[in-house]
């Protein structure tokens, strides 16, 4: 009897011994595939978790900023990635990201569902994955209150009949205020946008630094500020909507959408290049654009989603509006003259 326990009982002691050195499944760690992203980015947490679960992956995700910030610690990490996939860099800063070779080209073949408009790298290196517009958000009671008309465009903003009405965001720090910045240059060019800009001043225009700033301590649907025009999003009536305690009959704030008058903004993902788990990586990828992850995009983060498969929630199919004409530079032309036009900017409007 001892022989015979010994000769089972040995292998099985050989089998638990690779195991606990990680050469069987019950020492072995899910790979981990590392997601940096903006500070606004959020999705139901059970998503995630099933994506876990179904993958084998496990995905950690690294929060480092704005648009612009992660793509500049992309950029001075890429000789050592501080992740495997970034998500969040935008239309503003794309050129950036590919003129440093950020990416691995990837044919994710969820592409065939993503909107031909929103595809702005033919190599596939940035995916993507969501838009919103940058436009004028004003307080519809106020208006009406007043017997005055609403803004239908940019031009309303320099008549005297508007004067110290609206807050902007400074293009420096905030990405609602360089996507206005970009809208007043699509809609006046390089030659007009300035002239636009001093007429906004001497109409007691206020700029802050951001967005929260603007539209929670000055725009007057929203906190006790007097300003009832502010930079936002076409979406912000919708989130208001949504956010309310008790839904009012209508949205409190409505966005301006008129052509000319609003900044798409298009968020992409990629793979960063140097990545030790390029495969997991691909599947995340292939998770981002994939249906299930584009329904939870607008009532998570207020933005569209980049599939078109996709069915959205019914407060945005009430509530919101897409410009049918909104302003589109090209990411090339952004990436060489963003700096020069904003400080130009500040020299006019600052200082």
């Amino acid at each position: 009897m001892k022989r015979i326990v010994i000769g089972i009982t040995f292998p099985l002691l050989l089998l638990l011994v690779a195991c606990s050195a990680g050469g069987g499944l019950a020492g072995r760690k899910p790979p981990v595939v590392r997601l940096m992203t903006h500070d606004s980015f959020d999705m139901t947490a059970e998503l995630l978790a099933d994506f876990e679960a179904e993958s084998g992956i496990h995905v950690e995700v690294f929060k480092g900023g704005d648009g612009g910030e992660i793509v500049n610690k992309a950029v001075l990490s890429k000789d050592v990635p501080l992740a495997d996939v970034l998500y969040g860099v935008d239309n503003t800063f794309l050129s950036r990201a590919l003129d440093n070779d950020l990416f691995l080209s990837y044919d994710s073949p969820v592409l065939a569902d993503i909107a031909d408009s929103l595809k702005l790298d033919p190599e596939n290196r940035a995916l993507p994955v969501d838009f919103g517009d940058i436009c004028l958000n004003y307080d519809v009671s106020w208006f009406a209150e007043r017997g005055l008309l609403p803004p239908e465009g940019l031009a309303a903003l320099i008549d005297p009949a508007y004067s110290g009405l609206t807050v902007v965001q400074n293009p420096a720090t905030s990405t609602p205020g360089l996507g206005f910045l970009l809208t007043t240059i699509g809609t006046y060019g390089e030659d007009g946008y300035l002239d636009y800009w001093r007429q906004l001043v001497s109409n007691d225009v206020l700029v802050v630094n951001d967005w929260e700033t603007a539209y929670y301590s000055y725009f007057s649907a929203a906190s006790d500020g007097d300003r009832p025009i502010v930079v936002s999003y076409a979406s912000s009536p919708v989130a208001e909507m949504y956010y309310a305690e008790t839904m009012p009959d209508r949205p409190p704030t409505a966005a301006v959408v008129a052509d000319g008058t609003c900044f798409r903004q298009i968020e992409f993902a990629g793979i960063l290049r140097g990545t030790p788990v390029e495969k997991e990586a691909r599947q995340l990828i292939d998770f981002l654009l994939s249906r299930r992850f584009q329904e939870d995009i607008p009532l998570k983060m207020f933005v569209y989603p980049a599939n078109e498969t996709v069915d959205l929630p019914q407060v945005f199919e009430q509530y919101s509006r897409i410009p049918v004409a909104p302003v589109q530079l090209d990411p090339e032309s952004i990436a060489t003259n963003r700096e020069a036009w904003i400080q130009a900017w500040t020299e006019v409007v600052l200082r």
